[in-house]
This record gives C-alpha cells, structure tokens and sequence, in this order.
C-alpha cells in the first residue's frame, strides 16, 4: 500500500446539481390498500455490484450497471456526477498515510449524516440526526451498517473554525457546533467526524450528507418503496388536511380539520413523504431512537433494492434523474479520489444485502445524566471495524445483528 503525504484533499466547491421535485400522489388517509407489488419482483435475488448498493446510500445513485460492463466508462461517470457537490468534510478524521490514504485497496469506512435543515430554520440550526457508519471489509465481499445514537454522551473537540470551545454534550450537537459562525455543512460534518473518531479511534476515507428532504425526492423518483412497519405508530411531524400530509405547522396555519396521520404495523410501498416520515418517528416506539435507527436502516436498504429492482442503475436517464432530485441536499467527500476511481475499485464486488447492527443491544443505555454511553460491547465492535475484523466479532456476538427485514 502506497505511502500518502496527505490523507485529506483541500476543499472542493464544485457547483451544486439543479434540485426537482417529482410530484406523486399520496395514498388518501383510510383506503387502506397500498400499492402491491408484483411476485417478479421479488421471485429472484439480484447480484448486483456493491458499489452499486453504496451509491444508493450516499443518496444520488452515481451509477450504473447490474454485473455488466459499466455504462460509458469513467468519461460519462464524470459527466454524470460532475454537478455533485463535493467537499472536504472530514479534516483530520479522514485517514492518514500511515492508515492508507486515499488508496482504497483496503477497508473503506464511510461516515453518513441525514440533516434536517427546513427552509424556515436558520441555516446554523441544525443537527445531524441520523449518524451511521458504513464499514466494507479489505475482503470487499459485504457492507456493514452501524447507526450511533443522537443522545449518545460525547467529547466534542475544540472547532477553531467556528470558534467553538469544545465541550461534552450530546453527539448530534457536534454537528451543530461545526456549522455555526459560518462552518456550513462542510464544518457541521467535519467536527462530527472528529468526535466519533476521538470516541471510537475510527478514521474515514469519506462522507456524505443528505437533508431528509433529499431523501423525500429520491425515493418519488424512485416511484415508492417498500417499508415493513413493525410497530403502530402515530407521527409527531404530519397530518393530513383535506387528504393529503402537511407538516403540523403548515397545516395549523390553514386553520382546517387535521387528521392523523398513522402508520399500520405491516408491510407496504410507501411515497417518499410516508417512508421518511415514518423513518423519522421515535416517539411512541418501544426503543424510542434505537427502533427509529432500525427503521432508518430499513429505508436505505429498501432505496437500494427498488434501484436495482426497476432497472435504474442500468438506464442512464434515470441515473441523471436521481441525481438531479438528490440537487443540493447532497454533499459527498471521496476522500481525494475521483468518483469514477472510487466506483471502479469496486465495480466487480458481489455479495449479500447490507447488514445492519445494533449499538447498545438495541436499548437505551443510560449514564445517569439523561444520556447515553456506549456499552463495552459497542466499543469492542468499532474497535473491530477499526481493526477490520468485524465479520468475525458478528459472528461472536450475534445479537449485535439487527432483526428488521
């Protein structure tokens, strides 16, 4: 493995790829009929590319092929990608020469963030709600999904970008404190980044973040997906009016009935709005944030499998569709390697489905200062993927696994 001087690439400003909304129609609150899906569909397993699930998850879909030749070669990549918003946003916490640098021969640990930044909120109002770290062992033969709680206690180091002191509090604020005094999203993820790795000794070779509104119009381009809802669940961000979801602010103001809205135990194709709304509720949940980051894992298994399902990673129309509806709720750091090189060293990996893990058992694990700490056996398992023996610490401790289809 090559020695590099520098693991991290200055800041990039590319320019940010036009945001659409596709327009769909939700399912009317009582019909109690979603959409079905037909046996086909489901009948045989696809073995697609890994790199092809990734991309999914990063949220723009960048490519192509289903275990054929890549569509166009790395010249209609970059053309295809060249609007992605791409910048430095992990710092110091990107991988070090000595860890390998921007080579991606071996294990490749990618930190993603879901934002919730609304129009009607100041720009440095916001926190990372979803942080999920996404571990490829050197054998790049599986993907590991390993969501970390908001609540979770943290040391958040000093920021002098932002001016910011430093301070314990918990994790989801990093972002926050990295975003103000003009940091942007760029600084949000940076001081992230740095507080987990401080926390777990992990560096990464990227990062991606995503408003969840990105998510929202993804997943309409995408037509629907399909979410088990394994808990009733009443949403504390929607309601209908007249039939069709509205934020609960929005929907006050129109100073008509409201209805709730409710998601049914049971599995179905879900809109963009549903899916996210329902991937957002914590309240009301038996495990409170660790069932939502099940359910949060869920979707994004559930956008990689109707990608390769409908034949959206094979048709490049639909390819430049994506990306224009991930626009610029989509921020993404390759870590210094151009994202063609990056899709390329994984274009011929084959393997089975995401895998999700739990932190914490799956329940709150409570410092007696109405936060979390991470358990012994967490820590054991980001040492793992720090140490790239993770598939042999699931195989020891398989309650770490998570049970969500």
């Amino acid at each position: 493995m090559p020695v590099q001087t520098s693991g991290r690439p200055p800041s990039l400003e590319a320019p940010r790829a036009s945001a659409r909304m596709s327009a769909t129609i939700p399912t009317q609150p009582g019909s109690g009929r979603p959409p079905t899906t037909t046996p086909a569909s489901r009948k045989r397993r696809r073995k697609d590319p890994l790199w092809a699930r990734i991309t999914l998850i990063f949220g723009a879909v960048l490519m192509l092929t289903s275990g054929v030749a890549i569509v166009g070669g790395k010249v209609m990549i970059d053309q295809a990608t060249g609007n992605i918003d791409q910048r430095n946003l992990l710092g110091d916490a990107g991988k070090s020469g000595a860890e390998g640098g921007a080579n991606l021969d071996g294990p490749i640990d990618m930190l993603l963030l879901g934002v919730d930044a609304r129009q009607s909120w100041a720009p440095d109002d916001v926190r990372a709600d979803s942080i999920i770290v996404l571990h490829i062992p050197a054998s790049h033969d599986q993907a590991y999904l390993i969501s970390i709680p908001r609540d979770t206690e943290a040391r958040i180091p000093a920021f002098p970008k932002t001016g910011y002191q430093g301070g314990v509090d918990k994790i989801n604020a990093a972002f926050q404190a990295g975003v103000r005094n003009g940091g942007g999203w760029e600084g949000g993820a940076q001081l992230t980044a740095q507080t987990i790795k401080q926390m777990t000794g992990i560096s990464f070779d990227g990062a991606a973040i995503i408003n969840f509104g990105g998510f929202k119009r993804i997943i309409d381009t995408l037509g629907s997906v399909r979410i088990c809802v394994s808990q009733e669940v009443k949403s504390h961000h929607m309601v209908y009016v007249d039939g069709k979801p509205m934020w609960n602010a929005e929907a006050k103001k129109t100073g008509k009935p409201m209805t709730p809205v409710v998601h049914k135990k049971g599995c179905r194709e879900m809109a963009g709005w549903a899916a996210l709304d329902y991937s957002r509720q914590r309240y009301g949940l038996k495990n409170a944030d660790y069932d939502r980051q099940q359910n949060q894992q869920q979707l994004i298994k559930a956008m990689a499998k109707k990608a390769t399902q409908n034949g959206t990673l094979t048709n490049p129309a639909k390819i430049s569709k994506l990306i224009d509806a991930a626009g610029d709720a989509f921020v993404l750091d390759t870590g210094g390697v151009p994202v063609a090189d990056f899709i390329f060293t994984m274009r011929g990996v084959t393997g089975s489905d995401l895998t999700m893990l739990r932190t914490n058992g799956g329940t709150f694990n409570g410092n007696g200062n109405n936060r979390e700490a991470l358990s012994e056996q967490t820590l054991e398992m980001f040492r793992a993927v720090k140490e790239d023996r993770l598939a042999d610490f699931v195989v020891a401790n398989p309650e770490v696994l998570s049970t969500r289809k």
